[in-house]
């Protein structure tokens, strides 16, 4: 199927592929739309797809058995989901759960794999974003462990606007409730708390960032680690 030549940008990863290697991904590549809450995949279940999101955004969601889940990672047109197959690893350690709905590309899983095997750029690339997740895991435990709510929130929102391309975006409390594993009146007063401080505005589930700078700073250190990981590598 023919595809514009606008989207060669559209996804990071595959941007930085070599033509001839990102024709060829392409040419594999099935435009989707993510719908918002769709579960793209479980723990511990085999691996259909790959996602390369264009427009839409996922989180990666850790769950314990009898507790609600933790969002320890996110990914968007910076990244991909199904990366652990370039470790030859069949099944995802976390839940894929579609926070913002939008335009993907999707991949199966033998095609990729063989794509994988052909191309050792993609392979590389492979790697490397391996290692950003990596660290965002790691700095996601971190966060958890030794930061307060108000400066994780704006971490959260932050990685959220840089991955919806708008300034207002649509979440409800009990969602950043349960990404962040506390309890909803947290919520509430971290919100409040930077809503008085004229970094956001919050109206019925709407989120507008009105200071980016400004939430930058409210934020804990963990979200300029994760841009300069990023940066550093990709």
């Amino acid at each position: 199927m023919p595809r514009p030549e606008r989207q060669l940008a559209e996804n990071h990863l595959i941007e930085l592929l070599p033509r001839a290697d990102r024709v060829r991904l392409l040419a594999l590549c099935e435009p989707i739309h993510l719908v918002l809450s769709e579960v793209l995949c479980e723990p511990g279940k085999p691996t259909r797809h790959v996602y390369f999101p264009t427009e839409g955004f996922i989180s990666l969601v850790t769950l314990v058995l009898s507790h609600p889940g933790l969002e320890v990672g996110m990914v968007g047109r910076e990244g991909m989901v199904g990366a652990q197959l370039a470790l030859g690893v069949a099944t995802s350690p976390l839940r894929a759960l579609v926070q913002g709905s939008g335009a993907a590309l999707r991949v199966g899983t033998k095609a990729f794999r063989a794509e994988l095997a052909r191309s050792t750029a993609l392979q590389r690339s492979m790697n490397r974003y391996l290692y950003v997740l990596m660290a965002q895991l790691a700095t996601s435990a971190a966060c958890l462990r030794f930061h307060m709510i108000g400066p994780r929130l704006a971490r959260w929102l932050l990685m959220t606007h840089d991955r919806a391309h708008a300034e207002t975006f649509h979440v409800t409390q009990e969602f950043l409730a349960y990404m962040l594993g506390v309890r909803r009146v947290g919520i509430t007063a971290a919100a409040g708390a930077l809503q008085r401080s004229g970094l956001i505005e919050y109206t019925r589930g709407e989120i507008t960032v009105l200071d980016r700078s400004g939430l930058e700073a409210a934020a804990c250190s963990c979200y300029a680690s994760d841009r300069q990981n990023y940066a550093g590598l990709l």
